[in-house]
């Protein structure tokens, strides 16, 4: 028997964003180990953008991450679900927006805070075997560290090993993200003990609201539409590049068929020409038979 897919996968942007701003213990826990921090170090953690207005949800080209701050830091977490070639420049745009945000009217730079984008990616980003990365800003012979202020990590779930036990939670969390089925679920549960049940009852009681379902379903259809724009874009810059140069190569088989003329042109007119030659070269014959018959009856 088929193993039931997930209808709601935990790298869905809605249900990531609905699941762990109303779940904010969880959230901690999460942020405390990619952060690779003890839980208990954290004295301060508020979300700063906790709601998913209805109107937001239906923008095609929204980002539903969650910023945070942690003991000052500013923390951004997303999911991005398809590779659309350009990440690692969005992510740091991402952060340069999070970054130059916290600077108030009349501050000092050296107050500005440590900033990090956290990137889980259902996609491979980088050529490495390893499903973590952390960029920052090194000198590029002696690899010093310029500042600790701009920090991009990214972790790539394609890359995952498979977990076999609950010693190392943060690959418990990414395995959530990771699962695509219900056995999966069921897996991670009896590996993971009180902490992976607890997401995933968390999981289960979103999922089952009403309220999600309609906001899950708007963001379905607005990228449904975003992805007919894209595709209807495309097929209509396929078709007027297809009209183009359908365009250059009538251009060139009517030059091609103008030269085809000409030369005919041209051949006739040294057909004629030949044949004209050929008459002449006849003429020439005969005069010289005629003068050589003249030349014998003389002598």
């Amino acid at each position: 028997m088929a193993v039931p897919d997930l209808e709601y996968r935990f790298t869905n942007d809605v249900l990531f964003k609905w699941l762990f701003t109303r779940n904010q213990n969880l959230l901690k826990r999460l942020v405390a180990g990619m952060l690779r921090i003890p839980l208990d170090s954290i004295n301060e953690f508020y979300i700063t953008n906790p709601d998913i207005p209805p109107e937001v949800v239906e923008e095609k080209l929204c980002r539903l991450d969650i910023a945070m701050v942690v003991d000052g830091n500013r923390i951004g977490l997303e999911v991005q679900v398809s590779n659309e070639g350009d990440f690692p420049e969005r992510s740091l745009y991402y952060w340069a927006r999070e970054y130059s945000s916290a600077l108030k009217a009349g501050g000092e730079y050296i107050d500005l805070p440590r900033t990090i984008i956290i990137s889980i990616l259902n996609f491979k980003q980088f050529s490495c075997s390893e499903y973590f990365s952390q960029h920052m800003v090194l000198e590029v012979t002696r690899h010093t560290l310029l500042t600790d202020r701009l920090c991009l990590q990214y972790y790539e779930l394609p890359k995952l090993p498979d977990v076999e036990d609950s010693d190392d939670e943060l690959l418990l969390w990414l395995s959530l993200f990771n699962a695509k089925t219900e056995d999966d679920l069921s897996k991670i549960e009896a590996i993971g003990g009180d902490v992976m049940k607890e997401a995933i009852d968390a999981y289960r009681a979103v999922t089952a609201t009403d309220e999600f379902r309609q906001l899950a379903r708007m963001r379905a259809d607005a990228l449904n539409i975003e992805a007919s724009a894209l595709g209807h874009a495309r097929r209509e810059a396929i078709r007027e590049t297809d009209e183009k140069w359908q365009g250059i190569v009538d251009e060139k088989d009517a030059e091609l068929a103008e030269k085809d003329a000409e030369l005919a042109d041209k051949d006739a007119e040294l057909a004629d020409k030949d044949a004209e030659l050929a008459e002449k070269d006849a003429e020439i014959e005969l005069l010289r038979a005629e003068l050589q018959k003249q030349s014998e009856l003389s002598e």
